[in-house]
């Protein structure tokens, strides 16, 4: 198709066609208007196609670096989120702390004092006032309500077999003064416990801790009655401070904290030598929880959860053993002197109950 080559000029009726290709794809067939054009040459030959545009080039490059800094800023972003351990949600401990409340308000109601022990204080909290400073200077019930609770009495479970008052005894407490102190520390203490081990390690730590205060009292003080949750909160400071000591390499500052710690165990046990106050239940739940952080806080070594965290491919420091050698023979320890201290208690009560 195409114009022939003439020195005349075309018939009026002679009808030129030619392909148009300003478009990409536009292959239609344009009927051109009769007479001759500047462009005869051109309209033979092909004509080139249209070039893409450079601005979408950029516009890609452009795209594709936003994504390789989106892919960088994760990746770091990720790096900076690493937590070697789980960190947990603290519930368990924040329950303990409303059980014990509960339990007071309960300890309360039914101790009455306006109509059981008349006189009282604060009596327009009517049936909920407190004894005289003379009965119970903590502002809380009579001891006579405390036994009915389950207050610790050596008598009563020497001779008549009521153990589990070593465990209910650790949910009570004398009056409002003892309630804050204790709830206060298990919040500063617990919380950050159960954050790094989790609710069954410190749930376990903490009731067994508050067994074993309740075990050193009955054993060394049988003469009055025993409440509250101190035992329980020596044994959460006792297993801070075995955790220290087992996981002490992946500490940074390894001796500041160790000695605070041991100047705020050093004066809370200095508090139990003031009257009405059971040490003896302190230095049992405190001993109770420095041999159980041993066995239930003991964490793996920075490097081996490196290396089992790390992605693949990446280079990282190879670590056979998930604990260090010094942590299995503290665990191996410490489960050998709770056994034994458990048999000796035993064998202690029998020979208490013999002699009654």
């Amino acid at each position: 198709m195409g114009r022939r080559e003439s020195s005349s000029s075309p018939p009026t009726d002679q009808i030129e066609i030619k392909v148009h290709t300003s478009r990409r794809g536009d292959n239609s067939v344009h009927p051109d208007s009769v007479g001759p054009t500047p462009s005869t040459t051109a309209s033979s030959q092909p004509q080139p196609q249209p070039q893409p545009h450079r601005h979408r080039h950029r516009q890609g490059h452009g795209q594709r670096q936003r994504q390789n800094r989106g892919t960088a800023a994760a990746a770091a972003a990720s790096r900076a989120e690493f937590r070697p351990f789980r960190r947990w949600a603290p519930w368990l401990v924040p329950t303990f702390v409303v059980i014990n409340f509960v339990v007071f308000v309960i300890t309360m109601y039914l101790n009455n004092c306006p109509e059981n022990s008349p006189p009282c204080v604060a009596t327009f909290f009517g049936r909920f006032a407190f004894q005289t400073f003379k009965d119970n200077p903590l502002l809380g019930p009579s001891s006579t309500t405390l036994m009915k609770m389950g207050a610790l009495e050596v008598d009563k479970v020497v001779h008549k077999h009521q153990a589990w008052r070593l465990f209910t005894c650790i949910w009570l407490h004398a009056g409002v003064f003892h309630i804050l102190a204790n709830m206060l520390s298990l919040i500063f203490i617990g919380i950050r416990l159960e954050q790094e081990f989790g609710f069954v390690r410190i749930g376990l730590l903490y009731v067994i801790s508050g067994f074993g205060g309740s075990l050193m009292s009955a054993l060394f003080i049988q003469s009055r009655i025993s409440v509250g949750a101190s035992g329980a909160l020596f044994g959460l400071l006792g297993g801070m401070l075995s955790e220290l000591i087992t996981n002490w390499t992946i500490y940074a500052n390894k001796l500041a904290a160790l000695l605070t710690l041991i100047v705020i165990i050093i004066i809370n046990l200095a508090v139990g030598i003031l009257p009405h106050v059971d040490n003896f239940a302190h230095i049992g739940g405190f001993l109770s929880g420095f041999l159980l952080g041993f066995v239930f806080l003991i964490r793996p070594q920075f490097g081996w959860v490196s290396q089992k965290n790390s992605p693949p491919g990446s280079i990282a420091t190879t670590v056979k053993s998930k604990h260090k050698t010094y942590q299995y023979i503290l665990w191996v320890l410490s489960v050998i002197i709770l056994v034994v201290g458990n048999l000796f208690n035993r064998r202690q009560i029998a020979y208490l109950t013999a002699l009654s």
